[in-house]
């Protein structure tokens, strides 16, 4: 199997948008479901409907794959799962350096997910002595003193930062320095990197936030609708008091 420095992922070569590129891990993730049910083929509808897309952009994003699946059969599942895997380059070993083991860095290392999807835990990297040559899911914990000699040594060119915020901007200047091209970055910051270097960030409270606006406005519409739906009743049961007398079924102004 190759390693992750022997080349890069082809997508931008082939002209793939980005937008495209970021819904083909949802694809796959279906397919692979499919696949370990030992489902033979499925149509453009039901894979789209199992990725959460519509199925005309399942359509075209496959077209930029160079796959059109078969009329009244649909597509291949396992063939999809191979040339997705393919063109998002988990045909090949990714070693991978994970910088900050607090909570969340161990969490990510105790991930299962990344050795099934060509992701290789290199190494595990922490500023603090103390957890030097601790392990944290089986892989003893390295110093950062050691980065450069370790990205160098692992041919590794993806970094995940787990670190405090202020320590992010550095962390990724020395990987980016020795080498490493592409960093997943769970800092709550925003790092500036070099062109030719790709950055995702992973803001869980941002995430957070946003749900949050979002059950506020749920919230504030429903007490609209019982707003609004209290309001009829309201008037007509002012207009019916404005029928009746100080007596009750008396108008107050009698006819002439």
């Amino acid at each position: 199997m190759a390693t992750g420095r022997t080349h890069r992922p082809a997508t931008r070569s082939r002209g793939i948008p980005e937008a495209t590129v970021a819904r083909l891990p949802l694809y796959l993730r279906a397919l692979t479901a499919l696949s370990e049910r030992s489902v033979p083929t499925v149509s453009s509808e039901e894979l789209a409907a199992a990725a959460g897309v519509n199925s005309a952009k399942l359509r075209k994003d496959f077209s930029y794959l160079g796959s059109y699946g078969t009329r009244g059969v649909g597509y291949d599942v396992e063939y999809l799962v191979y040339q997705i895997s393919r063109e998002l380059g988990l045909t090949q070993d990714w070693p991978v350096v994970i910088v900050g083991i607090g909570n969340l860095g161990a969490a990510l290392a105790n991930y299962g997910g990344f050795a099934s999807r060509g992701f290789r835990v290199a190494a595990l990297i922490d500023a603090d002595p103390a957890m030097a040559g601790k392990p944290v899911a089986g892989i003893p914990v390295r110093h950062s003193d050691d980065l450069e000699k370790i990205i160098e040594d692992n041919g590794v060119s993806i970094g995940v930062i787990a670190t405090p915020a202020g320590a992010a901007q550095p962390v990724c200047d020395r990987l980016v320095a020795a080498g490493v091209t592409s960093i997943l970055n769970f800092a709550p910051t925003v790092l500036s990197v070099p062109d030719g270097v790709d950055v995702r960030k992973v803001d869980l409270s941002i995430e957070l936030q946003i749900l949050a606006f979002h059950e506020q406005r749920k919230a504030g519409e429903e007490a609209a609708a019982a707003s609004d739906g209290a309001a009829p009743v309201a008037a007509s049961r002012d207009a019916a008091s404005a029928d009746k007398g100080p007596d009750g079924d008396v108008p107050a102004v009698m006819p002439a």
